[in-house]
């Protein structure tokens, strides 16, 4: 498991400025914060830097405004919300250069136990950009390291660790002492443990809609896992490749080698690689569509759910695990009538007991929340695609930025 410095090995921040990269890259209507879990998951880290005495600055992107100062992804409305939960004005200044001179003479004249947040980070071009070496992005992150006098910076920005950027790579060749956040410590512990020391039985279970997006994932759990579960569009790939008919469900056609190929793998390690053995299909991609339960896809029908038998089946193979690690849901939940396959997961991976189950990538943290089963699970990730590319068993940079312990 990476062992990394964090917060807690921070001494003596009494008057010090600290950047702290996060991740409030929340929804926005029209100004509004449709969701605070990101703001939320912050709070912790930077209530213990504000308790040790540190001059707090927090820098952070929104969207993909590609070094354009967007009205629309301006994080403006993230300082009431973080200066509500803290118990502390949080200043801001509205600046599309992020490190400009008002920016800095606001960091200048931050007094101890003061919080400014910084403007999007991705209003700089350079931000997205950064390459050792290359002088424009390099000048960029000295820029937002010079913020915090060179001294400390903490990244908690999980959903942005599988990408070098500024504000998360680049910004440690400037300061002298980079740690993570409480945020990304749990990520590490919990994502790292998992796979790399987990407690057998040891589940995984992938859905999603293609085997394109998870082939990594899938070649590099079959090394580690007990069992392997899949559902979702990606098992309709697996389904054709072993001769089945599967009307018109999604198909990679030249993924069908390689879904062979892990049916063999799995064969060779001893993991029980688990596929439908029953769909809920229908006729077309809307919940109102006709729909029915079949062992076998008709003609010009979908599969866009696991059946009975498969949710008992995977059910089944959930019982005694004491790691699970789930990545997809198993059909279209967003639809009513077809997300009785993810609830039943969902609903039997929060019932383990003793176990650690830990839900990464988008679709199943929202599945997990929607369902209201968020609470019963050891971890939720916050990055998707970071989260991916650790079950990848990648390194991911921003991880790999932060000081050894």
């Amino acid at each position: 498991m990476l062992n990394k410095k964090t917060v807690d090995d921070l001494k003596d921040l009494q008057g010090k400025k600290v950047l702290v990269r996060c991740d409030f890259n929340v929804p926005l209507k029209e100004g509004v914060i449709q969701n605070y879990n990101r703001i939320d998951g912050a709070i912790p880290t930077i209530k213990k830097l504000l308790d040790q005495g540190a001059k707090v600055i927090l820098c952070s992107h929104l969207g993909k405004p590609k070094g354009q100062p967007l009205p629309e992804m301006s994080l403006a409305p993230v300082a009431p919300a973080l200066s509500e939960r803290l118990g502390v004005e949080v200043k801001f200044v509205d600046d599309p250069q992020v490190t400009g001179e008002e920016t800095k003479k606001v960091a200048a004249e931050l007094k101890d136990g003061e919080v400014l947040l910084l403007q999007n980070t991705r209003y700089r071009i350079e931000e997205t950009k950064y390459k050792e070496g290359d002088a424009a992005t390099e000048a960029y992150a000295k820029e937002l390291a010079d913020l915090c006098d060179g001294g400390v910076f903490v990244d908690d920005a999980f959903g942005t660790a599988h990408r070098a950027h500024c504000s998360n790579v680049g910004v440690t060749k400037y300061t002298k002492e980079n740690v993570v956040g409480y945020l990304m410590q749990k990520e590490i512990k919990f994502l790292g443990q998992a796979v790399e020391n987990p407690v057998r039985p040891f589940v995984a279970i992938l859905g999603g809609a293609k085997v394109s997006d998870k082939i990594n994932v899938i070649n590099n759990l079959l090394d580690k896992v007990d069992t392997l579960i899949i559902g979702g569009g990606m098992a309709y790939t697996f389904a054709k490749a072993q001769g089945q008919e599967i009307g018109n469900s999604l198909c990679e056609a030249d993924k069908l080698d390689y879904a062979l190929e892990m049916v063999k793998k799995a064969e060779e390690k001893g993991v029980k690689l688990l596929l439908p053995v029953d769909h809920v299909e229908g006729k077309e991609f809307s919940n109102d569509t006709e729909h029915k339960v079949v062992d076998v896809i008709d003609a010009g029908w979908s599969g866009f759910d696991i059946g009975p038998k498969t949710i008992e089946l995977y059910k089944d193979a959930l019982k005694g695990a004491k790691t699970v690690v789930w990545n997809g849901p198993m059909g279209v939940f967003e639809f009513s009538n077809f997300a009785e396959g993810t609830l039943e997961i969902c609903r039997a991976v929060a019932e383990l007991a003793d176990a650690t189950t830990v839900i990464g990538g988008g679709d199943s943290v929202n599945a997990v929340k929607r369902l209201g089963f968020a609470d019963k699970m050891t971890h939720i990730s916050t990055g998707g695609g970071a989260s991916l590319e650790f079950l990848e068993g990648k390194e991911l940079p921003g991880v790999a930025a932060a000081d050894n312990a």
